[in-house]
């Protein structure tokens, strides 16, 4: 009964368009399922600050005993095509009807959060605070959690529902990553008349990308041009360019370093040519949690009271753990069960619900000894 009711929300909340910027429906949604649950809730002043028609939610189910603070999180926003999402199930696997993302990330994290809420609460058994946060605009670089306030997670272990791949599955590392735009300067000229008065933005950026160490560096290192945008027409020397990229890495050294050199080969390229160039830096910090923290043997716990086989390790995304662990948070991002995301081929397990459901209570029983 509690996987149908648990299924019920998560189809429930795809059915609610949440592009980015877009999540008010997702948040009434789910302030009033919380609410339901027996949790204090309130949305933050936020949304101007991150774009949003929403800001982001704060639940808090009050402690009834002793425990550690136990922060659930999830983010409210998907990545595009994502309305009009058409959720059908079929062999106990939920699809989308195929010409849009599900949205299981990260509405499987709500919907596990609401029930896991509302099966604690049921049950009476003593625990301590439990807040469930949920974010807006996460996909589109965090902005949500960046604007939380850090008083509102501060907890003793903060679990972020927003990890693909089988329930059990425990990252306790993330990046750091650093995104780039470069606008190269050049000067126009014909390119046919007279190119040697011309200066080459296309050629600045070209030089810089042939530098740069690109794809995996090493073990845990990788780097990225993502777009190239350049120049007005065939017969024009390009006078600009815009170059976008990233890098990131689970040493915060050697992201520092790899940003560094694709820094300076950009403007060792623009020098080179004869022209300037102006970049952009944005980015997050990332974060360990070592895998023999109490934190960390308290999920393992978890896991086995719960009968799931956990599996820890670390992560080459990020997501808003990143930025909870950036204020002192013990924090971990947990697999919900989600497969294929960011793709229209998106699916998920309907199995997978429940048991992402039974090991938070099962955490929470732990965080209460």
């Amino acid at each position: 009964m509690t996987v149908s009711r648990v299924l019920d929300t998560f189809l429930n909340l795809v059915r609610i368009d949440s592009p980015s910027g877009q999540e008010f429906g997702v948040a009434d949604y789910a302030a009033a399922a919380l609410r339901d649950a027996g949790c204090d809730v309130h949305i933050d002043d936020t949304a101007a600050q991150t774009g949003s028609d929403v800001g982001n939610i704060i639940a808090v189910l009050a402690a009834t005993g002793p425990g550690k603070r136990i922060a659930l999180t999830a983010h409210m926003d998907c990545v595009s095509p994502c309305e009009g999402v058409q959720p059908s199930i079929v062999d106990g696997v939920v699809f989308s009807a195929g010409d849009t993302v599900l949205g299981g990330d990260d509405k499987s994290g709500i919907a596990a959060a609401i029930e896991a809420v509302r099966r604690i609460t049921a049950g009476g058994a003593p625990h301590g605070e439990i807040r469930v946060i949920l974010t807006v605009a996460e996909e589109t670089g965090l902005c949500g959690a960046r604007a939380l306030a850090a008083s509102e997670c501060d907890v003793d272990l903060c679990m972020v529902l927003d990890g693909d791949g089988d329930v059990g599955g425990i990252v306790t590392a993330a990046p750091w990553h650093s995104t780039f735009k470069a606008t190269f300067q050049g000067v126009a000229a014909h390119a046919g008349v007279e190119p040697e008065k011309g200066v080459s933005a296309v050629l600045m950026a070209a030089k810089a990308v042939a530098a740069m160490r690109l794809g995996r560096i090493d073990s845990t290192t990788t780097a990225n041009v993502g777009t190239i945008c350049g120049g007005r027409a065939d017969n024009i020397v390009a006078p600009t360019c815009d170059l976008t990229g990233e890098c990131r890495s689970l040493s915060e050294s050697v992201a520092l370093q790899t940003r560094a050199e694709m820094d300076a080969f950009m403007r060792e390229a623009a020098a080179e040519v004869g022209g300037s160039v102006s970049i952009d830096w944005e980015g997050y910090a990332g974060f360990s949690l070592p895998e023999d923290s109490a934190q960390v043997h308290m999920l393992v716990a978890a896991c086995a009271d719960a009968g799931i086989t956990p599996l820890l390790g670390a992560s080459g995304g990020g997501s808003d753990g990143n930025v909870f662990s950036s204020h002192g948070v013990p924090t971990v991002v947990l697999a919900t069960g989600m497969t294929k995301v960011h793709s229209v081929s998106e699916c998920f397990k309907v199995e997978a619900l429940d048991q992402l459901v039974s090991l938070i209570e099962a955490v929470v029983r732990q965080a209460a000894e």
